[in-house]
């Protein structure tokens, strides 16, 4: 027999807000400071969601409270819950306005100089009330950003870890470059290895991303340590300008190595760091009229890169 005791009145929206952040904010004192309440509400909203429930789903002490099992299992669905009501408002909204709306899209270096800003110039030109938000964050950031109903669709490389609740659209595959500023002392070196290329200091992915697993496997197939003198940056500009005013080397995917004119790729030896980029979007969330037209343009713009090369 299946239960209703989630549809009987007694649960609240409020209540799955509080949830998500009491795990967000990792205490009861925290969560009541983010909401503006105070933490005698927090705690009493707590109580009344696990006496539904009838278990405990989150474990006291000392530094704060994390989810039992029962927590994350119940936390999943309501996160999803947020993010479909956030959904549904923007759709009422852009039914209100008569026009496609808006569409928030999430980006991290792949694509981002060249098949995005097509895409967003010729979505423009047929829809020119059409608000695009462009989001940059790291992978993990915009991954949760997208479940969370805070991104439409996310633009970079694709990877095999994506949950079961992401869908990935794949538009055509990049290779990763090696660059380093006009006149750098490696450039006489026509194809470099990375034992030269080492001791130099290096612009490196954050830890904990594809790219970076994938530079640190390639390092390793050729024998050779991670350079010691390294700066991880996610930020293209910040990259860019540490490229160009030092002898620092750093790794892009090509359409930004190859377009960049102040820049110089070298042929260095990591041909097989060759990803996927894509889009992903949430799976159980349809996608809106204006998301919907946003990757249609994505697939035409990136359908016209290899006549390009």
């Amino acid at each position: 027999m299946v239960s209703d005791r989630l549809l009987d009145g007694r649960l609240k929206l409020r209540h799955l807000v509080l949830l998500v952040r009491i795990e967000e904010a990792g205490s009861l004192a925290a969560a009541a400071e983010a909401l503006h309440i105070t933490q005698p509400v927090v705690t009493r909203g707590l109580r009344e969601v696990e006496d539904i429930l009838g278990v405990s789903l989150f474990d006291r002490g000392r530094r704060g409270v994390t989810p039992t099992l029962f927590g994350e299992a119940f936390l999943e669905h309501a996160r999803a819950v947020i993010a479909q009501l956030r959904q549904a408002d923007r759709q009422i909204e852009q039914l209100a306005q008569a026009d496609l709306g808006s569409v928030t899209v999430g980006t991290h270096l792949a694509g981002s100089n060249v098949v995005l800003p097509r895409a967003i110039v010729a979505l423009k030109e047929a829809h020119p009330r059409l608000t695009v938000v462009v989001r940059e964050a790291t992978p993990d950031a915009l991954q949760a950003a997208l479940l969370a109903g805070e991104c439409d669709l996310v633009l970079g490389r694709l990877t095999g870890s994506a949950p079961s609740s992401i869908v990935q659209h794949m538009l055509y595959r990049e290779p990763i470059r090696v660059v380093v500023r006009e006149g750098h002392p490696v450039t006489r070196l026509g194809e470099p290895t990375l034992a030269q290329l080492a001791p130099y200091p290096w612009v490196l992915p954050v830890d904990q991303t594809t790219l970076r697993q994938e530079l640190e496997d390639a390092f390793l197939h050729e024998g050779v340590d991670l350079p010691a003198n390294r700066i991880e940056c996610t930020t293209i500009l910040t990259l860019r300008e540490l490229v160009l005013t030092s002898d620092a080397v750093a790794v892009l995917p090509e359409l930004i190595a190859t377009r960049d004119r102040e820049l110089v790729v070298l042929d260095a030896p990591l041909g097989s760091i060759r990803r996927a980029v894509g889009v992903s979007r949430a799976k159980n969330r349809p996608l809106s009229p204006a998301a919907h037209a946003l990757l249609e343009h994505l697939r035409t713009q990136a359908s016209a890169l290899p006549r390009e090369r």
